[in-house]
């Protein structure tokens, strides 16, 4: 299960590691918690309403979903650029909900910088993190409220499991992995050569890229067969094509370089431990 702010974080950020184990049979479940309604809209001229955004936005998300093999997606439905300020009790709840209903093995979300600071990233590695903790917690018990909208990567908008699912979020359910997803000084060369320098400003100061120190990466996922998929889950994100057109240009070399490996470090891991590089998100599981 990946747990992300906002649409395109999937294909952007772990859009390889997504398509790789969806290739490979693994149940790959995908949790959104914002429609991006605050986002870029083409070159912005002529943009309309964030409702309207959002929706195309969504159904940009849906798409890319379906390209990368994503079994389920669930929508969260909190607002674009407020979720650091969301009521974080309810948050953690409903994630928790979907982790006891899904069951995942391995969780996988943002680092605690955000990757360069967004706020909406930085809230969902906070959120995810705690949520990891609650749904394992006998005593804890779900806030009530709406879980979000969960559906299959066909587009159904009922939430797969019934009174079955119902039962099983109520159900302690231990991760045995969390995984933060991290770019190394190399790759963010990689990644902003072929994008743009990516900024935050918060509170009247701007962020950029924090880079992870390439000696704490805890895995190495090879997803140099799953580029082509990426690029084209990257594609289906058509509003925001203004900031990717460069992209248009690469090489297939230049591609398979920037979508061609995943670095991930292992925030906890219940079945194994060290500082040899895994090259399997499910090391120690099978």
């Amino acid at each position: 299960m990946a747990v992300l702010a906002h649409p395109d974080d999937e294909s952007l950020g772990v859009g390889g590691t997504l398509a790789k184990y969806a290739a490979e049979g693994v149940d790959v479940h995908l949790v959104t918690a914002t429609r991006g309604e605050k986002g870029r809209y083409f070159d912005n001229a002529d943009r309309p309403g964030n409702d309207e955004v959002g929706r195309v936005r969504e159904a940009e998300l849906r798409a890319a979903a379906e390209v990368l093999g994503v079994r389920e997606l669930t929508l969260l439905g909190y607002v674009d650029g407020e979720l650091d300020d969301a009521d974080a009790v309810e948050a953690v709840g409903r994630i928790a909900t979907h982790i006891r209903r899904v069951r995942p093995q391995v969780v996988v979300t943002f680092d605690p910088f955000g990757a360069y600071g967004h706020p909406d990233h930085i809230a969902i590695c906070q959120l995810t993190t705690a949520a990891v903790v609650a749904a394992a917690d006998t005593s804890y018990e779900v806030p009530a409220g709406d879980g979000g909208e969960a559906s299959s990567s066909g587009g159904s908008d009922e939430a797969p499991g019934g009174a079955e699912g119902d039962a099983a979020a109520r159900e302690p359910h231990a991760v045995s992995k969390l995984y933060y997803f991290v770019l190394d000084e190399a790759r963010w060369e990689v990644y902003q050569t072929a994008f743009k320098k990516l900024v935050s400003r918060v509170d009247g100061k701007e962020r950029t890229a924090v880079a992870w120190p390439a000696w704490a990466n805890s895995a190495s996922i090879d997803t140099s067969a799953q580029w082509e998929t990426v690029w084209r889950a990257v594609g289906c994100h058509k509003t925001q094509l203004a900031i990717y057109e460069s992209l248009g240009d690469l090489t297939p070399e230049h591609h398979a370089a920037l979508w061609g490996s995943q670095t991930l470090y292992r925030a906890f891991s219940t079945v194994n431990g060290g500082r040899v590089m895994e090259r399997d998100l499910f090391a120690g599981l099978k």
